[in-house]
């Protein structure tokens, strides 16, 4: 996607364009400069300019994000964090291999900074976690390892100062044997053409292939994938009110208040009956989750901006 192409750039086009502010797209739609009378504002990528610098880089590295959120009581997901060959001649694989035989359901290895699920890789024994961790330094400078958990629920929560205007559960693809057909043949069915070749990729790290080519049994259910981005299928699903909602809503507001960061959309997951957070994104990528429900991200992005113009909150704003 061209990043002048962005829902993000077009909501801001439409804001500004009713408000009377001059709009300036540069670099492709990647820096976007507002002017209204005296008043110029500045958005970088996704990151609109409301947080504060620190808060901002704090929630761009996982490591740091969950050393602070340890440090203020809060359960969280650990990452450890380890910078690559090209920092010095140091070589991070023994405490790596270190943390792998503490964590014997395996770790998952990502980029340090980074969203979207991009380059993150699960990994159960030691040459899984030496690949992994080759191909993140090829393209980073920095890596961060996580225990992996077997994840129940993935929920996201966005808030603004404080309050939250979405809260949407990340919904994994599966699909259901009919005791006819193999894991591989459904999977492919549940799967547009385009993706077949990342979704066995996908299969093959996790799945042995004596497990994909054996028939599903009626019923039983089989996940395309362990990750919960929507980048990778999963389905957005909306928590309007209930025990979860309320759980995920006071975690990120508590998470949110220790980093000190205002705009932010926090992950929370539920592993062994507890809930701990994930990562915050300091930058509010919605793309995927606009392509559900389009209104309620139009309305995310207007809310932000009328706290950077002091403008009153508008009435005939969707529910969310």
């Amino acid at each position: 996607m061209i990043n002048g192409q962005r829902l993000f750039v077009e909501i801001i086009k439409r804001y500004c364009a009713e408000r009377g502010i001059a709009l300036d797209i540069r670099a492709d739609g990647w820096l976007l400069v507002l002017d209204r009378g005296s008043q110029r504002h500045l958005i970088l990528g996704y990151d609109l300019g409301l947080n504060s610098s620190v808060a901002h880089r704090i929630a761009s590295d996982k490591s740091a994000t969950a050393e602070l959120l340890a440090l203020s009581g809060i359960a969280c997901v650990p990452h450890a964090f380890f910078l690559g060959p090209q920092a010095g001649p140091r070589a991070p694989l023994a405490p790596m291999l270190r943390l792998l035989d503490a964590h014997p359901e395996g770790l998952v290895v990502k980029p340090n900074e980074g969203t979207s699920g991009r380059l993150v890789f699960r990994a159960a024994a030691r040459d899984s976690l030496a690949r992994a961790v080759d191909a993140i330094f090829a393209a980073n400078m920095n890596v961060a390892i996580a225990p992996y958990l077997s994840i129940d629920d993935e929920v996201r929560v966005v808030l603004l100062d404080g309050t939250p205007l979405v809260v949407y559960a990340k919904q994994r693809i599966a699909v259901i044997g009919n005791g006819r057909q193999t894991f591989r043949e459904l999977a492919l069915g549940a799967t547009p053409l385009a993706r077949h070749v990342e979704l066995i990729d996908n299969l093959r790290a996790e799945t042995d292939e004596s497990d994909l080519d054996a028939i599903v049994p009626l019923g039983a259910q089989r996940l395309l994938n362990w990750r919960h981005n929507l980048e990778f299928g999963a389905r957005a699903v909306l928590l309007d009110a209930g025990e979860i909602r309320d759980i995920c809503v006071a975690l990120s507001i508590a998470a949110t208040d220790a980093l000190g960061i205002r705009f932010a959309s926090v992950d929370l997951v539920r592993a062994h009956d507890r809930w701990q957070v994930l990562e915050i994104n300091s930058g509010v990528v919605m793309e995927q989750f606009g392509r559900q429900h389009p209104e309620l991200v139009d309305a995310i992005y207007t809310a932000a901006l009328d706290s950077v113009f002091g403008e009153a909150a508008g009435s005939d704003r969707p529910a969310m």
